[in-house]
């Protein structure tokens, strides 16, 4: 056997990427190299993604300019992508292309695995890791709001963790019913004022929460001020799915005390930023911009 080569039994040969035997058969561990990107495959992604910066049709010669690629390269990627059904050419502009149906269909499959649960833990862990503080992902139920996710602060003084709260007085709640109308929301809550106040500070009325409502679609976040408990705040920013429906929000409590000044815009990027990141991983293909503002 030539020295270093392994036989076809060798245990150690079924795991050659990762390591191999050394002359007294210890397992010696060998550097991975890279996988290869194939640059036929990379450049058919490149014309797929032009059509998610920009929906509308795109002709050869403009992929082509947009990408830096031989015409003839172009040419034959396209007939490659039509094909296969990621790509078509409308009757009425037989020299434009536009996504094709399989695009479509593999967005669905995707979604259709997504599980809301699975993929906020991972985005909460990792917001909580940031800020130390309690942060959770929040959907609607009737008038309620239920923490489906939750990861609380290591800290010794932290906000009190609830599993239902009313969606009028909490910030989670608020990013939500912002979703609505004005119209959705009054009927909703027609003929309940004044709504219980959990605190001085609760929004009782429905002439007040549609004003705050109104702030949270300009600014694109909501804050509780101490509505649910005194010396609690919170902020929260929403979450979309792949239709662009505000289907959850996520929001980062802390004592009031940590939550103010120059913290507490940190904390509202922490929750923008944790917010877009599960957006996207529920298949949400463009962020919002909203103008930050202070409480």
């Amino acid at each position: 056997m030539v020295d270093g080569a392994l036989p076809d039994d060798d245990p150690c040969g079924q795991t050659d990427d990762l390591a191999r035997c050394g002359r007294d058969g210890a397992v010696v561990a060998v550097p991975v190299l890279p996988a290869r990107v194939v640059p036929a495959v990379a450049r058919a992604f490149d014309i797929l993604e032009l059509f998610l910066e920009d929906a509308r049709s795109l002709t050869a010669p403009e992929i082509a300019a947009l990408l830096r690629l031989p015409r003839s390269t172009v040419h034959e990627l396209l007939r490659t992508l039509l094909a296969r059904g990621y790509l078509e050419s409308p009757p009425e502009h037989p020299n434009r292309f536009v996504l094709g149906l399989r695009t479509f269909e593999l967005g669905n499959a995707y979604a259709a695995g997504v599980d809301l649960t699975v993929e906020g833990d991972r985005v909460v862990r990792d917001v909580s890791a940031r800020c130390d503080e309690t942060v959770s992902v929040a959907v609607l139920d009737g008038d309620d709001v239920v923490y489906v996710v939750k990861v609380e602060s290591t800290q010794p003084v932290r906000s009190v963790a609830a599993r239902r709260a009313p969606a009028y007085c909490t910030g989670s709640g608020k990013v939500l019913l912002a979703a609505l109308s004005d119209e959705q929301v009054q009927t909703r809550y027609a003929g309940r004022e004044p709504f219980p106040a959990v605190t001085p500070n609760t929004v009782t009325t429905i002439c007040r929460l549609l004003l705050d409502l109104a702030q949270v679609r300009e600014r694109g976040v909501a804050y509780d001020d101490r509505e649910t408990h005194l010396n609690q705040r919170c902020v929260a920013a929403p979450i979309y799915d792949h239709t662009g429906r505000t289907v959850a929000a996520l929001t980062i409590s802390a004592p009031a005390t940590r939550l103010d000044g120059e913290r507490l815009g940190i904390v509202e990027d922490l929750a923008r930023e944790g917010a877009a990141k599960l957006s996207r991983r529920l298949g949400h293909r463009r962020e919002r911009q909203h103008r930050a503002h202070s409480m």
